[in-house]
């Protein structure tokens, strides 16, 4: 195993974050099963008194856990230089068979705590916690997923040994790979860019529709899920191209490097907040009728359109930037 300081941040952050689960997790069962607002018995107050702080507690280390998916690949970044072979994060990742598991795991964890912090923001905002039972049924159905992350991470970590002989970027994200990535790599580029673009453009629209006349939300949500998907596979396919101006560089990586000006970083954080906002607003629409919330949900709905349209519109500027402002073209 490797000692860093990042490495050994992620670890005790992770136990954190998953013993307070585990203590979130009971006492959410318990809510699930005998919660009962209008009842004043000795147990619904005890309850009551619970879970405003578990609530606050949860919240907090849940903040660390959105952090946690950048500072993961930001260690898996800065340690490639320990690897023979790597040149980025791909190389780490690849040193074993625990890296990317643990990676789409943190992806997966960083959008349902996203949802969780969103839901329970609702929930506050209403004066008889009308959505404690939705937003502690997410908190069971999260929680697996946070403690597998956990475990495949330190597995992960612990198997780091800078002996080991690991492949580049080059190798994984080209057409010639048998994977996933592969696949990803070949898609028509210049279709996939035109994909992106009709992807926002629909995207803002059902947005501003869903604004303006408080209909349509399940459509934003779905559209906000599948533009997420469609930005991230042309980031690989195309937009990378033009970062690097090289007709055969895919790797979703080396745009954290400070050589590219660490623009992966805003691009990444603008997909990941328009996707959980937007699907939030979406998502939280349902809760619309209850009338405690009546009073809340239009500013908080207005709220995430707006953010889910601005992180798209950042997307989109810092692509167009690239494709009209270097020399770089696809043919």
């Amino acid at each position: 195993m490797i000692l860093h300081p990042q490495i050994l941040a992620l670890f005790v952050s992770s136990l954190l974050i998953c013993l307070m689960l585990l203590y979130s997790s009971w006492y959410g069962i318990r809510i699930l099963g005998s919660w009962d607002i209008a009842s004043g018995s000795e147990l619904q107050l005890a309850l009551e008194r619970r879970t405003y702080l578990i609530s606050t507690i949860v919240s907090c280390f849940l903040v660390f856990q959105l952090a946690s998916l950048f500072l993961f690949v930001s260690t898996t970044d800065s340690i490639c230089n320990l690897f023979v072979g790597a040149m980025c994060a791909v190389g780490t990742l690849t040193v074993n068979h625990f890296g990317y598991p643990a990676l789409l795991l943190k992806l997966l964890t960083f959008l349902l705590a996203g949802l969780w912090l969103l839901l329970n923001h609702l929930d506050n905002q209403g004066y008889d916690y009308p959505l404690i039972k939705a937003k502690y049924t997410l908190l069971l159905f999260m929680s697996p997923f946070i403690l597998a992350e956990t475990v495949i991470q330190a597995i992960y970590f612990s198997g780091l040994k800078p002996d080991i002989i690991t492949s580049c970027c080059g190798s994984l994200f080209s057409s010639a790979s048998r994977s996933i990535a592969s696949e990803v790599v070949n898609a028509p580029p210049l279709s996939m860019l035109a994909l992106f673009f009709v992807s926002a453009a629909v995207t803002t629209l059902c947005g501003i529709r869903f604004s303006c006349t408080e209909n349509g939300g399940v459509l934003f949500a779905a559209v906000s899920a599948l533009h997420f998907v469609i930005s991230l596979v042309a980031v690989v396919s195309v937009i990378s191209l033009y970062i690097y101006q090289m007709p055969s560089h895919h790797c979703p990586f080396c745009i954290l490097q400070k050589e590219y000006y660490y623009i992966g970083y805003p691009m990444y954080l603008s997909i990941l907040t328009a996707a959980i906002t937007g699907v939030g607003a979406g998502w939280t629409a349902r809760y619309r009728s209850i009338e405690s919330l009546q009073g809340a949900m239009p500013g908080i709905r207005t709220t995430l359109i707006r953010t889910a349209l601005l992180s798209i519109a950042v997307l989109v500027a810092i692509t167009s930037c690239y494709l009209l402002f270097t020399s770089f073209t696809l043919r």
